[in-house]
């Protein structure tokens, strides 16, 4: 048995490796090979590119980078193609991983879409493109589902690796005196993203944000975990230029962590606003990118949702905060994490929400993933 994969950003590679667990446990031979990242890799699996080659943000950006991704997906083509894997499995990375998919259908491969794309949010006409690429769909959220039944695409809900690994049960003062932190002190976690694109638009309203709350709360801590090491002087750059003097815990990785020390929590939309829902913490939850992709986004009415977070998509109701593009400034989001921690009632609105949201999610979406992928292969 060989298995090709391919996956985008950190999450794919969180996802990725929970199915390679899993496939590995129905088929021990297996082989798995693909463009991976270090999780990936640790459960096995040879990296023929890194995963960083796909991380690119927003419309706009990725023009840039069109070239080098079209040659990179021509080549994984003619590679998998040659090599004829038993199934290929792309995870997220929706507009590189669907054409490659169409083109591997196409010579006869057995296709896997993992992360279902926002088919629901904009651009819904994808959902003829995706039935031209895909064997069979593997939804993270119950909701998505129904779409891809209804064209009658094979499709099956796996849950939410996450939800079956994270859970709530460190408190903010055991996860404090786990990073060194005073135990009683006001924490806020900042997450600006894990991307160079995030931290442009992010980094500097992030880090004013923060000064804007010290000046009311100077006995806050900010706990700050820088994703990868080229992040950290850029990270660093921003909190001297903005904010050099308040009570910084600047961390390598460890953003679990971060966010386990913390009352409330600023983060970029992304799947760390999933992770901060399972570990049961309040969050502000913003977004920033260039004006051109938010034009097409807003203006030009792609965009087909007035929410966009995971907490406030997956939640029975709407209760983190979202402060997107212009009205992401410093004072609106230092205001938003000052109600949070001085408001117990806010803080308990969100976390019932994130409670019901998480049990929801935790099906053993790895196991569920590998019995869908292992019947398709056997089919």
């Amino acid at each position: 048995m060989r298995i090709a994969l391919v996956a985008g950003e950190t999450s794919g590679d969180i996802l990725g490796a929970s199915l390679i667990r899993a496939l590995r446990q129905r088929f021990p031979q297996a082989t798995f090979y693909g463009v991976a990242g270090p999780r990936m890799q640790a459960a096995g699996c040879e990296a023929i590119e890194s995963i960083e080659a796909l991380s690119v943000m927003g419309l706009a950006e990725v023009l840039r980078h069109l070239p080098r991704l079209l040659r990179l997906r021509a080549d994984l083509v003619e590679r998998f193609a040659q090599d004829r894997p038993d199934v290929f499995v792309g995870i997220d990375a929706p507009d590189f991983n669907l054409g490659l998919e169409q083109c591997l259908k196409e010579r006869g491969l057995r296709t896997v879409h993992m992360v279902s794309p926002t088919v629901w949010a904009w651009r819904q006409g994808r959902i003829h493109g995706i039935g031209r690429a895909v064997d069979l769909m593997l939804c993270l959220f119950p909701f998505e589902e129904k779409i891809y039944r209804e064209h009658g695409l094979r499709v099956a809900t796996i849950g939410h690796p996450l939800a079956d690994e994270l859970d709530d049960a460190v408190t903010p003062e055991q996860g404090r005196a786990a990073l060194g932190l005073p135990a009683q002190a006001p924490t806020v976690a900042i997450l600006p993203g894990s991307r160079h694109g995030e931290l442009k638009y992010l980094a500097r309203s992030f880090v004013q944000a923060a000064a804007w709350l010290a000046r009311r709360l100077p006995e806050t801590h900010f706990v700050l975990p820088v994703a990868k090491p080229s992040l950290r002087a850029e990270i660093e750059r921003a909190v001297r230029a903005h904010a050099p003097d308040l009570n910084w815990h600047l961390l390598d990785g460890q953003s679990r962590e971060a966010m386990r020390a913390a009352d409330v929590v600023l983060l970029a939309s992304g799947t760390a606003t999933l992770e901060c829902l399972l570990l049961g913490r309040p969050m502000t939850v913003s977004y920033r990118t260039s004006a051109p992709t938010a034009w097409l986004l807003v203006h030009a009415g792609l965009l087909k949702i007035d929410r966009v977070s995971l907490p406030n998509l997956l939640a029975a109701e709407p209760v983190v905060p979202e402060l997107l593009q212009g009205d992401a400034t410093p004072e609106r989001l230092g205001q938003e994490l000052w109600c949070l921690l001085r408001n117990p009632v806010l803080r308990e609105r969100q976390l019932e929400q994130f409670h019901a949201v998480r049990a929801a999610l935790k099906r053993d979406a790895g196991a569920l993933a590998a019995d869908a992928i292992a019947e398709l292969v056997r089919a």
